[in-house]
């Protein structure tokens, strides 16, 4: 499966107000693996930054003016996404940014959404599927699962994509950071390998509980089958008879 992790950073909060992408941050995956390949451009958006927006992402004007306009990367954008699974933190936000900017170059044409390209999975959507009622930004997501996101000083579209991609693997399992590569596979074929145990020599020692440890144990049991109303499953099991109420 082919995935793309994105992040965008921008003038200001709403594209219906003219507000422009500046940056665009985008790592490849395939079946949970990082591929090496990236999109990752500062675009000039022919237009002032929201002041607020600049304390964001630290993006001055006078940076981005020898930057590239949209319009001179969205057809290899268009080829790094099409066919992909996008996913993005906040999807809503940075597909109507995208969405916008690929209707300014062909006004009311068809296929120029996002969503006709590629699909869009939204982890702050399944973020607060896992943990209701939770603070679900990328900084706390990063905690959440241990993700060291210390050098986040500033938003970046490809920082953020690659914090992002992180959290994701470990919120949905995990299991790219433990496949290994063929590579690695064959390094360690001796893993795979299967052998009986070696029993230890001499007579295995049987440490039996005492009788101070069965009262105990047995105190225990009495108490979750008071709180229980008497339906614990060991009892099924347990042809002795189950101990009293304890007071």
């Amino acid at each position: 499966m082919r995935q793309v992790i994105l992040d965008t950073e921008t003038t200001g909060l709403e594209p219906e107000q003219g507000h422009r992408i500046i940056e665009i941050g985008a790592i490849e995956i395939v079946n949970r693996r990082r591929t090496g390949r990236q999109f990752h451009r500062y675009l000039c958006p022919d237009r002032d930054i929201d002041p607020g927006a600049g304390q964001v992402h630290g993006l001055t004007t006078e940076f981005l003016s020898g930057q590239p306009r949209f319009a001179e990367v969205a057809e290899e954008l268009r080829e790094f996404i099409r066919d992909a699974e996008l996913v993005i933190h906040n999807a809503p936000f940075d597909v109507a940014f995208l969405d916008a900017e690929f209707q300014r170059l062909i006004p009311g044409a068809p296929g120029t959404r996002t969503a006709d390209l590629c699909q869009i999975l939204d982890t702050l959507a399944v973020a607060r599927q896992l943990h209701p009622g939770q603070r679900n930004s990328l900084d706390a997501l990063c905690k959440r699962y241990s993700v060291d996101n210390s050098h986040r000083d500033l938003h970046g579209a490809l920082l953020d994509a690659d914090l992002l991609l992180e959290v994701y693997l470990a919120m949905t399992g995990g299991q790219g950071a433990l496949t290994l590569s063929e590579d690695e596979e064959a390094a360690a074929g001796h893993l795979h390998a299967v052998k009986r145990a070696e029993r230890p020599p001499g007579e295995l020692r049987v440490v039996r509980a005492s009788a101070e440890e069965l009262a105990a144990h047995e105190k225990l049991l009495g108490l979750l089958d008071k709180a229980s109303g008497g339906r614990t499953a060991w009892r099924t099991f347990d042809p002795r008879p189950a101990a009293g109420p304890t007071a």
